[in-house]
Formats: structure tokens, sequence, C-alpha cells
């Protein structure tokens, strides 16, 4: 019998505390235990600390798991909890991911009080958004349009465009849904013109490997 519960990781955010809430509870009916079964353990990631610099040049997006992995593979936590587009490339060994959740919208979300749609945008408008991907894809599509780095939890960004410091800014659509917020978008992007991140819309549940073999690569839709 579980006498302790089993410890879920998660980041802080209201988005990774939604995630967790929706494991804990897919895991409690699966199993037929309850609540108490499992604690959900909120850790400060160093990405979440440094919010003023672009994620690459500080160590990419691992800034955000390395923590948890610690925790993970001294056996603090039982598993983990993250969204699978904003995953490293690999996992450190003695890692692997053990599942996927159902999966969301894939979609980015456009969000302007400015315009209703990215290609009504003002010329020389500017645009908020840390993603290299979206950086890209807002230049090849609107090369008249100003970038800028946008870092933030949801809401920091919302505020952030509210408060006037970019015209607009995207988002994962799938996010927005989860936070309940999807009306927030002021357009959903056609992913064969606006192509998505490797496995948007899915979060997913890590713990130590039982046996040794080479970690699975993180982030693909598997």
């Amino acid at each position: 019998m579980q006498t302790k519960a089993y410890r879920i990781g998660t980041r802080g955010s209201p988005l990774a505390l939604a995630q967790a809430a929706e494991t804990r509870a897919r895991l409690m009916l699966a199993h037929g235990l309850p609540e108490e079964a499992f604690e959900i353990v909120v850790m400060s990631t160093k990405g979440d600390r440094i919010t003023d610099r672009p994620l690459s040049e500080i160590g990419g997006k691992g800034l955000f798991t390395a923590e948890l992995e610690t925790q993970l593979l001294s056996g603090e936590l039982d598993f983990a909890v993250h969204s699978s587009k904003d995953m490293a490339t690999r996992l450190p060994y003695g890692l692997e991911i053990i599942a996927y959740l159902p999966r969301e919208d894939i979609r980015d979300a456009f969000v302007s009080h400015l315009a209703p749609t990215l290609a009504e945008m003002p010329i020389a408008a500017m645009v908020g958004t840390a993603s290299l991907r979206r950086q890209a894809l807002v230049r090849k599509l609107r090369p008249d349009l100003n970038v800028k780095i946008f870092r933030g939890l949801v809401d920091t960004r919302l505020r952030k465009l509210a408060d006037g410091e970019a015209d607009a800014t995207l988002l994962a659509f799938a996010g927005l849904k989860r936070l309940g917020k999807p009306d927030v978008a002021t357009q959903v992007l056609d992913p064969a013109i606006f192509p998505p991140a490797p496995a948007p819309g899915r979060h997913l549940h890590r713990g130590a490997q039982r046996q040794r073999h080479r970690p699975r690569t993180a982030g693909a839709d598997q």
C-alpha cells in the first residue's frame, strides 16, 4: 500500500499548475486514488527567475527544467509535468518521458489591440515574442514589422501588451485554452502559414528510468 504521497514536480506558473492539476486528476481517476495520494511540488527554475535576456543567451529551454530534473534524479520527485514544446531536445541520462496527456490545440494565437490579424498590422508596428521560431516567421510573413524580445508568463506578456510595450504578441493557443482564456486570441494562426513548434498542445510527465538505456528524445510528437 502506498503510504507516502507521490510527488509531482512542476513550475509555479498558472499554466504549469493547471497542467499538473490535470495530471493529478487523471492519475486519481486511472488508479482509483484520492487527491491526498499526490502532492504537487512547485519549484522555481532559473528560466523563470531570469527574464531580462533571451533564452538563447543564458542556456536555452533547459533552464526551465534543470531543477526538476535534478530532483527527479535524486528521488525527491516521483515525476514532473512540463509542456512538451518547451523541453530541451534531449533528456539527461536516467530520465525518460513516461506519458503524454491528450493533445490540445497545436496553433499559435496572435494577440493585438491594434489589428485583428497579423496580416493587417500597420507597417513598422512592434511584435513582442521571445521565440526564435515566431520571430523568424513574423519576419518572413511581414518583413516590414519590428520584433522585440518579450519574455514572461502568459499574464505577464498580456500585461506588457496592455501597457504598450508592444503592439502585438504571440502565444500558444493551447495555453490560453488551458487557462480558460481562449477569447484573448485576436487570431488563431493557420499552421500551414505559421507552423507550430514540435509537439505543441501536449504536456507530459517524466520519471526516472527503471532500466538503464539511452534517454528518449524529448519534445517530439510520439
